[in-house]
């Protein structure tokens, strides 16, 4: 007899793996992510793990490859959402790195973090997926029809952000993010033709 209530989806054993790979290079570092303890939080065996990742570095390129979809993904709907024209994939940018609240940024970079970092800690060429997203949106920028170099100041501030937050070397309060985010939006829209 059907209740009427929602069931969640049932996470496939794939994203449970990759999500307890993820929790263990966040609370860990790469040196703690071994198959055995990926599996054992994924509640899978380890023969079930090996079906779809046979090797750390398989499992590492998994993760780095789903968090390059995020990032593709993320960005083209902030993209979309913006009105079309000239600066609008520098808006795009501004609110994709300021735009967010600071817990949700925070949960963000931390997650990208420990990928990013566990990635590069094990084969920095393994990060070739996220230099990819990188080089479109880059590409993007510089097409936006703004002047050279403001889509790429607004990126880079983004980047110094995340930067400073993977390694914590400061954390900006949130009324010099809202000046940081007012005088690049000022910056874009000052630029506009």
């Amino acid at each position: 007899m059907m209740d009427g209530s929602i069931h969640p989806t049932p996470v496939d054993a794939r994203t449970r793996i990759l999500d307890a790979a993820e929790s263990l290079v966040r609370a860990k570092g790469v040196a703690g992510l071994t198959l055995e303890a990926a599996a054992r939080l994924a509640g899978v065996s380890k023969g079930g793990l090996l079906y779809h990742f046979a090797s750390k570095e398989a499992l590492l390129t998994g993760l780095i490859a789903r968090m390059a979809e995020f990032m593709a993904e993320d960005f083209a709907a902030g993209v979309a959402a913006q009105p079309e024209g000239p600066g609008r994939v520098a808006r795009a940018m501004l609110a994709w790195g300021f735009g967010q609240t600071p817990e949700a940024m925070n949960e963000r970079c931390d997650r990208a973090a420990a990928v990013f970092l566990a990635t590069f800690h094990h084969d920095p060429a393994l990060l070739d997926p996220v230099r990819a997203v990188i080089a479109g949106m880059r590409r993007q920028v510089a097409e936006d029809g703004l002047p050279p170099g403001i889509g790429g100041v607004v990126m880079a501030a983004g980047d110094g952000l995340f930067v400073a937050r993977i390694f914590g070397t400061y954390t900006p309060l949130p009324e010099e993010l809202d000046a940081m985010h007012a005088t690049l939006s000022r910056l874009i829209e000052e630029a506009l033709p």
